[in-house]
């Protein structure tokens, strides 16, 4: 296999490097393809692969990850066409761009795989979906799992239900981000230093997440083995209730998905 990357920014940086680091792919089978002399450094520095400043030195590629911002894309995949390319893979990371849109912008014979993964991949802890045309193979879905498995969890979805993976995953990090400011800000409201309220917030997040991972258990049954009867975390629960955090959340979640629908009509 030969990949060649069309858009060396931060997260096809991140996707590749974790890849080459989980050796899912070698360097030597990678190229990258960026305009932006800075992007192109960085990106050889990030994962020690090659880039070039022409999409027509691409075309002994037989996989491609694109990777550039969506109003840039349609150029990319009208210059990839005109090089000569067909009957390739193509995995997408560009935001709102459908099967259908990518297939009609693509060269002749290329195969699908639609995918949104979140920001925390560029940390190693991503949450990413993946949904595959009707010509993408199992071939193509097995790449696209290990490539976006290597930066965190990865899960095969119908095409149908990406927009509410962005809804959750997608846009989750910024809610969780929210939690933990506020979290800090209630800290430093009963007395914490800000410094430690923070610490204190984001690894509580973190290791609670890590519990639900790891043990398997059910979120509701590992809250309720930290809520003693009367005790200090019953009342903190029950002013969240209060305030209809829960559905706050919900409709947080609800709110985006349908957000990201209407972007894609659009």
């Amino acid at each position: 296999m030969k990949l060649g990357v069309i858009g060396c920014g931060k997260m096809g940086s991140a996707l590749i490097g974790g890849a080459i680091r989980a050796k899912a792919i070698e360097v030597s089978q990678v190229i990258g393809f960026d305009p932006y002399p800075a992007a192109a450094e960085a990106f050889t520095s990030a994962t020690g692969a090659p880039t070039t400043a022409e999409l027509a030195n691409l075309t002994d590629c037989d996989t491609f990850l694109l990777a550039t911002k969506p109003q840039t894309a349609a150029d990319a995949l009208h210059s990839l066409k005109e090089s000569g390319v067909r009957d390739a893979a193509l995995v997408s990371i560009a935001a709102g761009l459908t099967i259908e849109w990518l297939e009609k912008h693509s060269p002749e014979g290329f195969r699908i795989v639609r995918s949104m993964p979140n920001t925390p991949s560029l940390v190693g802890k991503g949450a990413s979906a993946f949904a595959r045309s009707s010509h993408a193979n199992d071939n193509d879905a097995a790449f696209a799992s290990k490539l976006l498995g290597s930066v965190g969890l990865a899960v095969e979805v119908p095409e149908s239900m990406i927009d509410a993976v962005t809804g959750l995953s997608g846009s989750g990090p910024a809610y969780i981000y929210l939690a933990i400011e506020a979290l800090t800000d209630g800290g430093v409201e009963v007395g914490l230093p800000r410094e430690q309220a923070l610490q204190l917030a984001a690894q509580t997040v973190l290791g609670a997440a890590t519990m639900v991972l790891e043990t398997g258990r059910p979120p509701a049954e590992l809250r309720d083995n930290v809520t003693s009867p009367g005790g200090t975390t019953v009342a903190g629960l029950a002013s969240l209730e209060k305030t209809g955090f829960r559905n706050s959340l919900i409709r947080a979640v609800a709110a985006a998905t349908a957000r990201a629908t209407e972007l894609g009509k659009g």
